[in-house]
This record gives structure tokens, sequence and C-alpha cells, in this order.
């Protein structure tokens, strides 16, 4: 059995995922790899580039160490991630509530007043 973890591409920060593969095929001068796979007595294959994979193993212990690392900094990117949006939804609500205050203390009049000056 082969061990794989492999870079989601369509995700704007780095994501993985892994899975376990019974047979691959590929050559030096491909830039895929074929992984075969049997669902319901039928082989099923899958074309990867070489690129997205970040660990091809049958090191199952290797696999899991290296898989959790993986997570383990994930989590904390994806923390990182969630703090700044939730400061920056704190700096835009700010700046709304400032800006409706700077609003309301001119009256009616005032600005009148001010559109006659101009």
């Amino acid at each position: 059995m082969y061990y794989v973890i492999k870079k989601i591409a369509d995700s704007p920060l780095a994501s993985f995922m892994g899975f376990k593969v019974p047979k691959y095929i590929t050559s030096k001068n491909s830039d895929t790899v074929i992984f075969e796979f049997t669902k319901d007595g039928k082989v099923i294959r899958k074309w990867i580039k070489k690129g997205e994979i970040i660990l091809l193993t049958d090191n199952l212990e290797l696999f899991l160490k290296t898989m959790n690392q993986f997570k383990s900094i994930e989590a904390v990117q994806q923390k990182l991630v969630d703090d700044a949006q939730k400061q920056l939804d704190q700096c835009i609500e700010n700046f709304s509530e400032t800006m409706n205050q700077q609003i309301e203390e001119f009256t009616r009049e005032d600005m009148q007043c001010i559109l006659k000056s101009l």
C-alpha cells in the first residue's frame, strides 16, 4: 500500500489531503502520476500532476507524521486568517460608527449654512 499527500490547488490557503492507494504508475518523462483504485471490482485511474504531490511513500508512520504536521500548520494559518478577518471586520465597524457619529453632529441647519457659503 502507498500513501499520498496532495496539495489542493483550488484554495487560496495551502491545504492538503491524504489518501492511500494500492498502485501507481509514473515515468521520468511524465509530469503526472497515475493512481489506480479499485471500486466495486472496477479499476479507476486518477491522474495527478507531480508538482501537486507532496509525499508518496509506502511508510505509514512517515505519512501520518507528515500529514499531522501539515494539518497542524494548516490549523495555525487558518486561525491567523480568521483573527485577521475579525480584526478587519471590527475596523470597518469602528470606521462606520465614527463616520455616522461625525455626520450626526451636523444638523440640517448647519448643512444649509455650509451650502449657502459655498
